[in-house]
């Protein structure tokens, strides 16, 4: 053999392909014959095809170490990320809420119900907490409950980390995340002041919006509020961009996703992110009412996503959020922050929440699995332990070793890995462990079912397709 093989995963794509990549996602797909002939070492060092695999680092005739060196390089560009430690503090100022969603993943408590409000010493706990994390990034993201129901919560912290942030000298953002309903002029003045974005949740048309998120006050029409208030916000502000939407797929959404989509381009967003329903609070109590078989989202998602490429042909410009994602992975040298596609997993060392009571945990998942008595995922509690205990403590050392994709079995030999990530809560929430069974793992089946999209849709050499996928990752 004149060149030497360098480490590669490979995967029959199709009849006549094989799809190769390496562990910096590198890919290139090869005809079955090339293939055969590469691996055996047949392959002309001189050709065309040799100098485009070695342009990959799947193959070299340099010196070994050389080209280990640059993939090495490659590869801590990729996990940048992970140099910052954590960036994403969810904070829940309270679990008071005035919707009733079906698929609600929290224990949420009714507008007169204060027990589970955060108090100003557990509050200023948690922004001490916060910056000690070594990031220069911090983004504060409001969670609940809805946190505008304890507004003054909200203002109050904002505020105390503004006072902590003139010593610390961070890049502070803040976000909160709420259903609309409740927010007034005031509070959005206040948010724009404070350069505060607001996140919130909208599952499509007037119908099915309100089936999915129904107000607890039946005579309040959900969806007029929202777009009133959304008016408003927009008003204030000056743009479309302070207000981005969330949705979340039930059972009564499958067959809609055209219709999500138009309601998204009516409202003035220019993005979405074709959420399937989490395994988590309501959503996994109430399973036989809401949720559906994975593979009826993998179809409807690919419905959606050939809609979204059709509108962006007509020159509409629309964003397919998971799909840009899952691009800049595949397409690009650079980390993304996305806690579900890193490896290892982003709980606790990309994002972490504080619940209203001071404990903290890994992910808002781990959060919701508290709410039904498991606890694992608990870090500790910012009024009793200390930054070094929950943040360098054998606990979350021993999550994170069980959630690197690179060594997982069936991930660590599987070719979509390096796009992929690990999820030790979900797998513990769905398979009872948080290395979890990839053949029967549902989260795994979406995601390589949707990059097995992608590159299908990349392979065509649609001019028009690859101009509208790069056009979603500046």
């Amino acid at each position: 053999m004149a060149y030497q093989l360098l480490p590669f995963r490979f995967e029959r794509f199709n009849k006549s392909q094989y799809l190769l990549t390496n562990e910096v996602g590198e890919y290139i797909f090869l005809s079955n014959d090339d293939f055969h002939a590469f691996v055996n070492g047949e392959l002309d060092e001189h050709s065309e095809l040799f100098y485009d695999i070695a342009s990959k680092q799947i193959a070299t005739t340099d010196k070994v170490e050389d080209v280990v060196q640059m993939l090495g390089t490659k590869f801590r560009t990729k996990k940048s990320i992970l140099r910052d430690f954590t960036s994403l503090h969810m904070i829940v100022p309270t679990l008071r809420c005035n919707s009733s969603c079906i698929y609600c993943q929290v224990a949420r408590k009714n507008m007169d119900d204060h027990s589970a409000d955060m108090t100003k010493k557990t509050a200023k706990n948690v922004v001490k907490t916060i910056f000690q994390s070594p990031s220069p990034c911090i983004k504060i993201e409001f969670q609940g409950g809805d946190p505008s129901t304890d507004f003054d919560m909200v203002k109050y912290i904002i505020e105390e980390a503004e006072w902590q942030n003139l010593f610390k000298k961070r890049e502070l953002d803040f976000v909160i995340c709420t259903n609309l309903t409740l927010l007034n002029e005031d509070m959005v003045k206040y948010l724009k002041k404070h350069k505060c974005m607001i996140s919130t949740s909208l599952d499509g048309p007037k119908d099915l919006h309100d089936m999915n998120r129904p107000l607890q006050n039946k005579d309040l029409d959900h969806h007029a509020i929202f777009e009133k208030n959304l008016a408003m916000i927009r008003n204030i502000w000056g743009d479309n961009e302070c207000v981005s939407a969330l949705m979340t797929t039930s059972k009564y959404s499958l067959g809609h996703f055209k219709e999500i989509i138009d309601e998204y381009i009516r409202l003035g967003f220019n993005n979405i992110f074709l959420r399937s329903l989490n395994p988590y609070g309501f959503a996994k109590q109430y399973k036989d009412k809401i949720a559906y078989p994975v593979e009826e989202f993998i179809a409807n998602y690919k419905e959606g996503l050939d809609y979204i490429i059709e509108l962006n042909k007509q020159g509409t410009f629309f964003v397919e959020g998971f799909a840009a994602l899952l691009l800049k992975r595949m397409l690009t040298p650079f980390a993304t922050g996305f806690v579900d596609l890193q490896s290892p997993a982003g709980v606790g060392i990309a994002g972490v929440i504080y619940d209203y009571d001071g404990s903290v945990y890994v992910s808002d998942e781990a959060r919701m699995m508290a709410r039904f008595k498991n606890y694992y995922f608990k870090l500790g509690n910012v009024n009793e332990n200390t930054y070094q205990e929950m943040f360098n403590g054998e606990l979350l050392h021993h999550i994170i070793a069980s959630a690197c994709n690179e060594c997982l079995p069936v991930c660590a030999e599987c070719v979509f890995q390096p796009y992929c990530g690990a999820d030790p809560v979900r797998n513990m929430s769905e398979q009872g462990d948080m290395i979890g069974f990839r053949p029967t793992n549902e989260m795994c089946k979406k995601t390589k079912a949707i990059i097995h999209y992608l590159f299908e849709l990349l392979q065509k050499h649609d001019p028009e397709i690859n101009r509208i996928f790069w056009s979603w990752l500046n």
